[in-house]
Order: C-alpha cells, then structure tokens, then sequence
C-alpha cells in the first residue's frame, strides 16, 4: 500500500482525523513579487504545460519554477525535493513517492526534518489528491516527530499548476481550504507558500 491509495475518507478512519472543511487557515498574506526568472518561465511553462495536459508537465513547468523561487526568496535555507521516496510507515500505508516535498533543513542530499510543505501534482481534479496529501502531511509529522523535532503544523496542496487547494494538519485536525488559489497571477502564491514554510 503506498500513499496514492487512500482517499480523503480513508485517511480520516485510519488515522481518526477531524476533518474541518472549507476552513481558511491562511492569514491576510502579503503578495511577493516574482523575479524575472519565474515569469519567464511560467509565461512559456504554463501555455505548454496547459496544452499537454500531463501531470509531468505541469510539475516540471509550473510547481518546479514556483517551488525554486520560494527557495530562492528564503535564501536556500531550506530544501525542496522532488519525486523522492518518502517512505515512513510501510506498516501503516505511509510509503511512496511525494511529487514535492520542502524542509526547513537546508540539507539537500537527502530529507531531514523538519519537513513542513508536501505538494502533490495533479493533472486535472484535485479533489481526488487531497486524501493522498493528507497521507504524505501524517507521514511528514510523524517523520519529524520520529526525529525528535514535532512540528505542530504541516501544510500541503493539490496542484494542477495553475490552481493550487492547500490543507492544514494540526495534531489529528485536517483544515481544508476549498478555495481554489489560481495562477496567474503568482505573487499571492508566492506569499502563502514562503509563509507555510516559516510560521508552519
């Protein structure tokens, strides 16, 4: 069993989750600026990857630039992996690949907590990915609890590139933000990534 296998229901009975839907858990956030590189590269990644259509696409033409900027903006004091193994509790279905995955460790060779962001790609719907995400974010508080380092919230998103739909794990909480953040434009997006992985 690996992580693409639960659904939102399953992850609730087998963790015994509350979940809090349509909860907005971000504050008024400040909206970042893009640099040059990032608008560069989403004005020729996001027609190309929108006319492909493939899951790949948009992961390495949008979530990747966006992901390397707020890397770039909090100065590479933390990592950002991508396509790793993740594999915490194989007992408890805690395994597999995360399409993304941040740490507040600036150790890039291999994952060390505290990880605090997981984002999983998504081609079309996100409504099927948010019980995969909350798996990989029970995975992600039980690898830094693991390492002695608890971290009292975990934040994660469904991405299609150009939507993105965060959630929030505090304990045994799940908070579900309904709304769909769009891109274009990135700069609020920018704001409420590089948030989570400070305040988180």
């Amino acid at each position: 069993m690996s992580y693409s296998d639960f659904s939102l229901a399953k992850v609730k009975r087998d963790f015994n989750l509350k979940i809090v839907e349509n909860a907005r858990f971000l504050p008024e956030i400040q909206p970042i600026k893009p640099s040059l590189y990032l608008q560069e590269a989403l004005s020729e990644g996001i027609p190309l990857a929108t006319a492909t259509g493939s899951e790949k696409a948009r992961s390495e033409l949008i979530i990747s630039p966006i992901l390397l900027e707020v890397r770039k903006i909090l100065e590479r004091k933390v990592s950002l992996f991508s396509g790793e193994d993740f594999t915490v509790a194989p007992d408890l279905g805690l395994s597999g690949v995360c399409d993304f995955l941040i740490s507040r460790s600036p150790e890039q060779i291999f994952i060390e907590a505290p990880v605090i962001v997981i984002i999983e790609a998504k081609k079309g719907d996100l409504k099927p990915g948010l019980g995969q995400c909350a798996a990989e974010m029970i995975a992600a508080q039980k690898f830094n609890e693991t390492n002695n380092i608890p971290i009292k919230t975990i934040y994660g998103s469904v991405s299609s590139g150009t939507a993105w739909r965060f959630l929030q794990l505090t304990e045994q909480t799940l908070s579900i933000d309904l709304t769909d953040y769009t891109v274009p434009p990135v700069e609020m997006l920018l704001g409420m990534l590089v948030w989570m992985v400070q305040e988180g």
